[in-house]
Parts: structure tokens; C-alpha cells; sequence
């Protein structure tokens, strides 16, 4: 009676795992990192600075530090690299920065029409029809893959010159999302590839660059970052969709898919935690200070789950995403035309960091489904079951990464060796 007992315990705890293991494990997880990390960090909101101070300290002229002092930089850009020194959302102040960022605005300056356009040719051109179970995110990178390729460069990107690119932004978000290894032999092949074809960018490049840096720029601005993001946000927004019926309808024939596309930016936005540095001491509405060279994280999905307000590309006063304009209009033009040509279905789980890269059921629009239900039936306990390994992957990999990141301290690096030159080098990669 006891084996029974026992037996009967064994496996209903075998059977519950994808319930409490992953949610265990995220838990020790995140512990770990801290531990790691040590204390850096004021959370915002948190105990000195409350969510209705959010905005204020987000805007605050003192946080404007992006990479320089901060330990926490050490980990970006370990998963940035090659070329994070470069990277626009890393560059200090001043005239590299500058210059970066008007080179980034002209490139992403282009007429709304156009922007649709370009953005549905990509998925007429590049997506084959396609049936069955997929992985949201891998249907659609190849799809911002090439858009990237045609803003940057003014022409179509061969398969091969797509498949670099996707790649490189698969490994970069893998990495980032702790399910797998950085493997930079994959990502300095765009690194080499970018750096060959530079004279057929048909807009100038910064000039305060040289020529590796460049490629280094356009890799990780349009081809990790713009890619990948693009990516995730349509993933979401079909994830969305794919859950219920009757949006994706209305979003289809009715002309709900920009309501659709803000709800989901909401529920599940693209940045988790945002850090900047104060480069002054920053005095708080409370009469408190917070001093110099301390690092403020600040939590989007905390913030947008309290209803205090909505920052899907951050705050026009603290370097908002570049995109801000042409992401919504072209990810919109882009889940139109799928929506065109394809039914949505899923039962899997949806996070706001979609480590399981968005599994859905997709099918042609109109076509008869065999055994969809058990389709769906098994995707769910796929994903559930997915879940459990995963999560166990993400605390080993995530810790190696953590500490390898502060072991090779590629950020603090960089500026002793700037500090010492007296001059604004670029680090080798690593």
C-alpha cells in the first residue's frame, strides 16, 4: 500500500512539472543573477523612486549615461557583440553619437505608403505558403530580414545574404533570452560580409567611423536590433491573434488590427528592464538625491502593468527608439498581408519573453484543417512539456553567461583602454 502511495506520488509529481518547474526554476533563476550581478541597480519604481516618478527620472537630463560605470553594461554588450561599442543604444554622448544617430533617422526616414508597401512586398517575395505547426518568430525573421536589407541598401538581398542575417539575429536573441549559447563565428560572418559591401550603401555612413565600425553599425542597429525586434513584436501581435478567434476577424475585416497592435505592445512590451547611468546627481520632488554614476533600471513591464501609462519605444526625452514611427506602420503592413493569406491558431503559452518563440497552428485562409483539434491538443502539451527543459537550459546557460559576461568585462574594458589612450578607440571583438 505504501509503494502505491508512493508510486501514485511520483507520478503525479512527474505530471505536474510544466505547472511549478518552470515557474521554480525562473525563480532561482533570476536569484542567481542578482547574486552574480551584486547590488548595482536602483529599480524603477521602487523604493526610492515610486511609479508616479517613473516618467519624471526616466526624462531627467542626469540619466543620460548609457554603458560607462555601469557592471550591468558588461552583460549587454557581451550579448551585443561584435561592435556593442558602436551599437547606437550604447554610445555615450557626443559627437560619435551624434552623427550615428542622424545617419540612423535618414535611413529610417521614408513616406508611410512606401513603408506599407515595402514591408508587404517583403512577405509576398520572401514567405512561401505555408501549413502546419511553426515557430512564429522563425516564419516571420526573414520576412524583416529582407525589409532591413532593402532600407539599408536599396536593392533585394540574395537567400544567402538573408540567411547570414537571420543567423545573426537568431543567435543574438537566443542568447539574450538565455536559451542557447552566443556563437560569435555566426555573427562576424555578417560582421565580414557587411564590411565588403559597405561602398553599396547608397546613403553616407558616419564619417567619425572607420570602415569595421561601420559594419559594426549597420549589424547591430538594422540587422540584430531593428530585425529582432520586429520580429518579436509580430510575434506577439499574431500570438495575440492566433488566441482569439474573433480579433483576428476583426482584425482582418474590420480594422481592428492598430487597437490590436497597441493592446499588445502593452501586454507584453519588447524591453524588459532599461538601464541609463546619472552623469550628474539628480535631485528627486521628495528632496532626495540620487548621486552620480548610479545606475536606475527601469522596468517597462512593471510600469505598463500598473496602468500608470504606455512607452512601447521609451520617452521622447531620454533616445526613444529611432523606429518609433516606422516600426508600428510596418509591422501593421506586414500581419496584414499574413492575415491575408493565413489562419492563426495557437494553445500555447504566452510570456512576454516568448522563449518559445511563438508556437503556432498555421493554416491557408479557407482550407479544410484534418484533425486540427488534436493539433492544438498536442501543441499544448508540447509547449507545456517544452517549458520544463527550457527552463532548466535558461538557468545553466544563463548563468554561464552571466558570469562569463563579468569575467571578460568587454564594457569596462573598453573605456580603461579609451581613459588611457586618451581617445575614443573601438574595441576588438570578442
Amino acid at each position: 500500500m505504501v509503494a502505491l502511495i508512493a508510486v501514485g506520488a511520483a507520478v503525479a509529481a512527474l505530471a505536474s512539472l510544466p505547472y511549478w518547474l518552470p515557474r521554480l526554476v525562473v525563480a532561482v533563476r533570476m536569484w542567481l543573477f542578482a547574486r552574480i550581478n551584486g547590488a548595482e541597480g536602483i529599480p524603477v519604481p521602487g523604493d526610492l523612486v515610486d511609479m508616479s516618478q517613473f516618467l519624471e527620472v526616466y526624462g531627467h537630463p542626469a540619466a543620460g549615461g548609457r554603458s560607462r560605470g555601469a557592471a550591468l553594461s558588461d552583460l549587454f554588450w557581451y550579448w551585443l557583440s561584435p561592435g556593442a561599442e558602436v551599437h547606437q543604444e550604447h554610445l555615450e554622448r557626443g559627437a560619435r553619437y551624434d552623427e550615428v544617430a542622424r545617419c540612423t533617422r535618414r535611413m529610417l526616414s521614408m513616406p508611410s505608403a512606401d513603408a506599407e508597401q515595402l514591408a508587404a512586398s517583403c512577405v509576398r517575395d520572401v514567405l512561401p505558403d505555408r501549413a502546419g505547426l511553426v515557430r512564429l518568430r522563425d516564419l516571420v525573421m526573414p520576412v524583416w530580414a529582407e525589409f532591413y536589407h532593402r532600407l539599408v541598401f536599396g536593392h533585394p538581398g540574395t537567400g544567402d545574404v538573408r540567411q547570414l542575417i537571420v543567423d545573426n539575429a537568431d543567435d543574438v536573441i537566443t542568447a539574450l533570452k538565455c536559451c542557447g549559447l552566443r556563437h560569435m563565428d555566426r555573427r562576424m560572418r555578417l560582421s565580414t560580409y557587411l564590411e565588403e559591401v559597405l561602398d553599396q550603401v547608397p546613403r553616407d555612413l558616419p564619417t567619425l567611423l572607420d570602415r569595421r565600425e561601420q559594419a559594426y553599425y549597420l549589424q547591430g542597429t538594422f540587422f540584430n536590433t531593428a530585425v529582432v525586434q520586429s520580429s518579436e513584436a509580430t510575434a506577439h501581435l499574431l500570438m495575440v491573434l492566433a488566441a482569439d478567434q474573433s480579433l483576428q476577424r476583426a482584425a482582418r475585416e474590420d480594422g481592428a488590427l492598430d487597437a490590436a497592435f497597441e493592446t499588445t505592445l502593452r501586454r507584453f512590451p519588447l524591453f524588459g528592464v532599461a538601464h541609463r547611468i546619472t552623469t550628474e546627481d539628480m535631485t528627486l520632488p521628495t528632496g532626495s538625491v540620487i548621486p552620480s554614476g548610479s545606475v536606475l533600471c527601469f522596468n517597462y513591464p512593471e510600469f505598463h502593468g500598473s496602468g500608470g501609462g504606455y512607452i512601447p519605444f521609451g520617452v521622447a526625452a531620454n533616445r526613444p527608439c529611432p523606429a518609433w514611427h516606422l516600426a508600428p506602420i510596418t509591422i501593421n503592413a506586414v500581419t496584414r498581408e499574413l492575415l491575408d493569406r493565413f489562419e492563426f491558431t495557437t494553445t500555447a503559452a504566452h510570456a512576454r519573453s516568448l522563449p518559445n518563440r511563438g508556437p503556432c497552428l498555421v493554416t491557408p485562409r479557407g482550407a479544410r484543417v484534418p484533425l486540427r483539434r488534436a493539433t492544438l491538443g498536442w501543441l499544448r502539451i508540447r509547449d507545456r512539456w517544452e517549458d520544463v527543459g527550457r527552463s532548466i537550459t535558461q538557468l545553466t546557460l544563463g548563468t554561464y553567461m552571466v558570469w562569463h559576461a563579468r569575467r571578460l568585462r568587454l564594457c569596462a574594458r573598453y573605456f580603461e583602454r579609451t581613459d588611457a589612450s586618451g581617445a575614443d578607440q573601438a574595441a576588438r571583438p570578442v
